[in-house]
Parts: C-alpha cells; sequence; structure tokens
C-alpha cells in the first residue's frame, strides 16, 4: 500500500529501542549464541544496550532465544531500562514480540537494531533521531564501493549501477505507531530480510542517513579474532644488590668493579629490566616466570639467554623490536665510559640497528639505597612492532 500520511514534525521524539539478540548464532564458532560470547572484553550485546542507554534511548527492549535468561541478564546487568522478551522463530517476529511489549508505553520512536553489530555510534544514532523528526522511518547506509555485477550461473552476466545500491545497516528508525501496524500486517511470507522493508511493503517512505564503517556485522569466528596491535609498549624494572667478589654485568658488559651484583644469574640488572619490558609488551608475564630463581639451571647464567628468550617469545607473536630505552640507576661505576659498549652489545642482542638502543644513567643524589652504593637499580622500556 502506498500513500500512508507522514507524522508532523514533533522535533526530538521520545525513543524507545528493540535489540533483535533470539537467533542461534552458532556459526561464528562460539560456544554460545554470537550475541552472548566476548567481543572486545565484553558480551557482543551489551556494547549495543551500552551505547543506546548513553544516548538516553529508554526503554531497551531485548529479545533473546528461548531459555536463555541467565545469560542475558548477567550479559546486560546493570544497564537501566532493559527489559527481556522471548523472541520468536524467525527475525521478523522477534521484532514483532518486541513491539508489541512497547505498546503499552507507546513510545513515540523506536530504534530496531541487530545485536550483532555491537559497533554502534552515537553519531549515527543523532543521525537517525534528526532523520526521525521528519520521517516516518530512516535507515543507516554506506555506499558500494565495489564493482558489481549479476551472475549467470558461473558466469558473469550484465553489470549492476552501484551508483544506485546502498549497504543497509541497523539501527534502523521508525514512528513507533506505523511499525506497529506494518509489522502487524505483515504476511510473514516471504522472510523480510530488515524492518525496513516491512515499513516499505506497508508505504512508508524510508529515509536514508550515512552509516558507519563500524557497525559491521559480526558473522563468522574471524569477526571474534581482534588484529593484533600495530606497536606494543612494556615496562621493566629490576634491582640487585651490590656485593665483593662478585662480577659486574650490565647491559651484556662486564664492568672493572671492586664490587659486583649479586643474584642467581649472572645478575645483569639492565637486561633483566630490559626482559620484563618485553615480556610486558607481549603480555607473556615476568622473568621469573620463565625463568625461577629457585632453578638450578639458571645459577650462574649469562643474562644473555634471558633477553635472547624474550626475543623469540616476541617474534613467535609476530613482533619484532622497535627500539629500546634503558636507564641505569647507580652512584657508582661510571655508565658514561661504557655506554657505546652497551648499545652495541644490545644491538647485537636484540638483532636491531644501534640507533634503536638508548643507554642512560642517572643517580639518586645520594638517597636511598642507590644513593648508600648499597645496590644499582634499572628500568626499562620497549617497543614492539606487528612484523
Amino acid at each position: 500500500m502506498a500513500g500512508k500520511p507522514l507524522p508532523p514534525d514533533t522535533g526530538t521524539l521520545p525513543t524507545a529501542a528493540i535489540i533483535v539478540a533470539a537467533g542461534q548464532g552458532l556459526r561464528a564458532g562460539q560456544p554460545l549464541p554470537k550475541q552472548f560470547a566476548l567481543w572486545r572484553g565484553k558480551p557482543v550485546v551489551r556494547h549495543s544496550a551500552e551505547a543506546l542507554a548513553a544516548a538516553g534511548i529508554a526503554p531497551i527492549v531485548v529479545a533473546i532465544p528461548e531459555g536463555a535468561e541467565d545469560v542475558a541478564v548477567a550479559a546486560l546487568a546493570g544497564i537501566s531500562g532493559v527489559r527481556l522478551v522471548t523472541g520468536g522463530v524467525t527475525r521478523q517476529q522477534s521484532v514483532r514480540l518486541a513491539l508489541e511489549a512497547l505498546a503499552g508505553s507507546a513510545p513515540a520512536g523506536v530504534l530496531i537494531h541487530d545485536a550483532a553489530r555491537p559497533g554502534l555510534t552515537a553519531p549515527v544514532i543523532a543521525r537517525l533521531l534528526a532523520a526521525l523528526a521528519t520521517h516516518a522511518a530512516a535507515i543507516p547506509v554506506l555506499p558500494v564501493v565495489d564493482s558489481l555485477a549479476h551472475a549467470e550461473g558461473a558466469l558473469m552476466g550484465a553489470p549492476a549501477r552501484r551508483e544506485a545500491l546502498r549497504r543497509v545497516q541497523t539501527p534502523q528508525a521508525f514512528r513507533f505507531e506505523p511499525i506497529l501496524a506494518a509489522h502487524r500486517e505483515w504476511p510473514g511470507a516471504p522472510t523480510a530480510g530488515d524492518d525496513a522493508q516491512v515499513a516499505q511493503a506497508y508505504g512508508l517512505d524510508v529515509a536514508l542517513v550515512d552509516g558507519d564503517e563500524a557497525l559491521h556485522k559480526l558473522t563468522f569466528a574471524s569477526d571474534f579474532a581482534r588484529p593484533a596491535p600495530a606497536l606494543r609498549i612494556g615496562t621493566g624494572f629490576d634491582v640487585h644488590r651490590l656485593e665483593d667478589g662478585a662480577e659486574l654485568w650490565l647491559c651484556g658488559v662486564r664492568i672493572a668493579h671492586h664490587q659486583g651484583l649479586a643474584g642467581h644469574s649472572d645478575a645483569d640488572v639492565a637486561i633483566h629490566a630490559l626482559v620484563d619490558a618485553i615480556l610486558g609488551a607481549i603480555g607473556a608475564g615476568d622473568i621469573g616466570q620463565h625463568f625461577p630463581p629457585g632453578d638450578p639451571q639458571w645459577r650462574g647464567a649469562s643474562s644473555d639467554r634471558f633477553l635472547t628468550n624474550a626475543i623469540g617469545l616476541a617474534t613467535e607473536a609476530g613482533y619484532g623490536v622497535g627500539n629500546v630505552d634503558v636507564t641505569i640507576i647507580c652512584e657508582a661505576p661510571r655508565i658514561g665510559p661504557h655506554r657505546d659498549a652497551m648499545r652495541a652489545r644490545l644491538a647485537e642482542l636484540l638483532a636491531v640497528d644501534i640507533g634503536a638502543v638508548s643507554v642512560k644513567a642517572t643517580t639518586t643524589e645520594k638517597l636511598g639505597f642507590t644513593g648508600r652504593g648499597e645496590g644499582i637499580a634499572a628500568q626499562a622500556v620497549a617497543s614492539l612492532v606487528r612484523t
């Protein structure tokens, strides 16, 4: 039917929302329906619910699978204005049931959103609400950038005009009474792809607003594998006590001094801090986990081995060293005369250009255990880049 009258412009409309989360969603390879699986640290459905609540949308009706009340309550805990309804067999049935659940409160407008699109942003919501003030329906869309063609079996058919096509996203915005009436009149077959199709079949004009690539639909297992960041940074800190009769190793270089550092290995405090920085950058714990101080195989071991192992773990994780910065904190010995040798040795162990290695020294102005000459401390920062 055509020519449905358009409601007048009423400014910002009191708007409710529906999140469709009633599917099984097992194609994504998760152990439970994808709308309740974790994505970027939260259940998928929670991302959209939080975004809608933050925009002042209420109530938010979430259509869930039968028997999923406990997992849904846990996923949405603490978000105000959320109600749960059991969905139907099809998406359209779930939306209809959610709309009927809202009928008593009779909001002026409603946003209908798929839980599988967790990247909902405030600007998209704002654009939809602005369009809803002067239109009966509005949907977010994106342009088609690839060339398109009709398929004739295994052969290319006639090209399609991409300029006239758009990719449709959710949430989709509607005046409440017209979309409720449209769903009540929908025959049930064929299955509606989205609510805009239901609205259009009812005779409503559907306005287009800009969508957002962030609203990508989670469909496959690969969608839950977050790309590794291009840069990762870790920090490390270590302390060792000075004692008579021990050798002094710093940054892999033996330093002539009347005291050395005490430890289970060679006690190279600078390399130990650097190892912790690298391990921290890849989330692999600390040096004590990989080389327990009580393990006899590491007694007197060269700390070069620890650093080589940490680099190997970083490589396995897909990262290489970008640069490192080591600060040695002591009153004596003087580090300046040995700085170039230290940088060269670390560059050799890390397999990087010497320009990517910084070694600095400072004192604590005679304060604390380093100021009293009782020990040496070191701190390090390492940046790792994706290879």
